[in-house]
């Protein structure tokens, strides 16, 4: 290696790491602001909480990694352009690629291990953090109830507008919403004030509420008659109600029996992609089948075909002729109800079919973000690292601020394509690779621009064209020679 590339590199991974650092730890901040409402109140042990900050951290590198490598580049080229050591590299006939090359290798070590880390690291600790986080979240509720907001405390949902006393067990203005076996919260109960009662062994959390109101949706067979919203309403001086926390108190930290599509590696994700592609697909034209046999079409056995005449000629009239105005009615009503009924079903598979498409959709993102960030990597680097020759500004002022806005742009795009691909509006192929595809001719751009020693942008190229049709025209002379 040649003391320039030596020199080069040092400088870089200096950078490289500093920035690295400073902006892991701001995600970090950010993401134990994210999930203080899941930390705080839970009596977690110090370990309980050093662990979950662990398993958060490597879901934080696709994001931090990339902005990184473009800031790092950014700030590193633009020192030395702004102290004028490519100018005695170019002097030298040392040109701008020449001085990247080094580099250029060094991120390709990074991309590839970057690639590795998405596959096997990320999956690993995604399913760890998740898992914890649904762990602690069924921890001893009765320090869980949080001012201002729904919390779920066994089989309820409870808010309160403030805690008193000297364990906060008084509340005030409470509001609470219990679910019924069918699912939705046809219950409230309001109260003005409230007493959590429990003993610090005990399984049972009493909840005991004073001066309120108990409404309850009453939902009738009639189904014409629901649209009303009929309800009960009774007062209370006094309501307890008592939570058993027994299966909640005996919370294992270790459960580790949740899974998503981010913790899944790339075989494991081609094989659930396919797997649900066959059953979706099946599924499919399995109510197809259904849909059309409960038509009544099969049984009907008539070919409405030209040489069959006689049998097309008979249903030009109505088949309710042939009954009284009775039974034409009982016809009429029967019909209508088996065509809400298959509207109805119709409905409700459509929106089934719509969420397993999401799934799907989401799967196929997944696959595609581990070898997204191996790329942006390599790209974003491109991108840095020719800017920073070009605005010839070192330090974290104006370098900050360019890749901040250029890393922004980078990742809404990002997120907005996939939100879209997962309801199928795009391809999740698509959106996964738009915000880096976009990113590729900035980066060839930057690069020529560097190399042929040029500013960032050329307004001759948009002037140009305008001063040779204005005399063309006419309206403006050329000049004499």
């Amino acid at each position: 290696m040649k003391i320039l590339d030596r020199y080069i590199l040092v400088s870089y991974l200096q950078t490289f790491f500093t920035v690295f650092i400073i902006l892991m730890f701001i995600f970090v901040l950010q993401a134990i602001w994210l999930y203080i409402g899941e930390l705080a109140g839970k009596d977690l042990d110090v370990a309980i909480i050093l662990k979950f900050l662990l398993y958060t951290t490597p879901k934080l590198v696709p994001m931090v990694l990339p902005l990184t490598i473009l800031l790092t580049s950014i700030m590193v080229f633009g020192s030395f352009a702004e102290n004028y050591e490519f100018a005695a590299m170019k002097s030298s006939g040392i040109s701008l690629q020449r001085a990247m090359r080094g580099l250029t290798v060094f991120i390709l070590l990074v991309s590839v291990t970057a690639f590795v880390f998405a596959n096997n690291v990320i999956p690993a600790a995604e399913f760890k953090i998740i898992n914890l986080r649904k762990n602690i979240a069924k921890m001893k509720p009765a320090m869980a109830i949080t001012a201002g907001v729904f919390n779920e405390v066994g089989n309820i949902n409870i808010k309160v507008d403030k805690k008193t006393g000297d364990n906060d067990q008084y509340l005030h203005d409470v509001i609470i919403h219990t679910g019924t076996e069918r699912g939705g919260d046809y219950t409230v109960i309001k109260s003005k004030e409230g007493e959590l009662v429990s003993s610090e062994n005990s399984n049972v959390l009493s909840l005991i509420l004073t001066d309120g109101n108990y409404y309850r949706e009453v939902q009738p067979s009639d189904y014409s008659k629901r649209d009303h919203k009929p309800f009960m309403k009774s007062y209370f001086k006094e309501y307890t109600i008592n939570i058993d926390l027994s299966e909640l108190n005996q919370v294992d930290m270790e459960d580790e029996s949740y899974t998503t599509q981010s913790m899944l590696r790339i075989g494991e994700l081609t094989k659930s992609i396919d797997s649900f592609s066959v059953s979706l697909n099946e599924r499919k034209e399995a109510f197809a089948t259904s849909m059309y046999s409960r038509t009544g079409v099969k049984s009907l056995d008539i070919n409405f075909t030209p040489a069959e005449s006689d049998k097309y000629k008979s249903f030009k009239h109505s088949i309710l002729d042939n009954y009284n105005s009775d039974q034409s009615q009982r016809i009429v009503d029967d019909a209508i109800r088996t065509t809400n009924a298959a509207i109805s079903h119709l409905s409700i598979k459509k929106q089934e079919f719509k969420q397993s498409a999401r799934r799907l959709n989401k799967y196929e993102i997944a696959l595609h973000e581990k070898y997204v960030l191996a790329v942006a990597c390599i790209i974003l680097f491109f991108v840095g690292a020719p800017l920073g020759a070009i605005i010839r500004k070192g330090g974290m002022g104006l370098p900050m601020v360019i890749a901040i806005v250029i890393f922004l742009t980078y990742h809404f795009i990002g997120i907005f394509a996939k939100n879209s691909a997962e309801d199928g509006s795009v391809s999740p192929f698509i959106a996964t690779w738009l915000s880096t595809l976009i990113m590729l001719p900035l980066g060839v751009y930057f690069t020529y621009r560097a190399t042929t020693d040029q500013g960032l942008f050329s307004f001759d190229m948009f002037t140009e064209p305008i001063s040779k049709f204005l005399k063309k025209i006419g309206l403006v002379k050329p000049k004499d020679k």
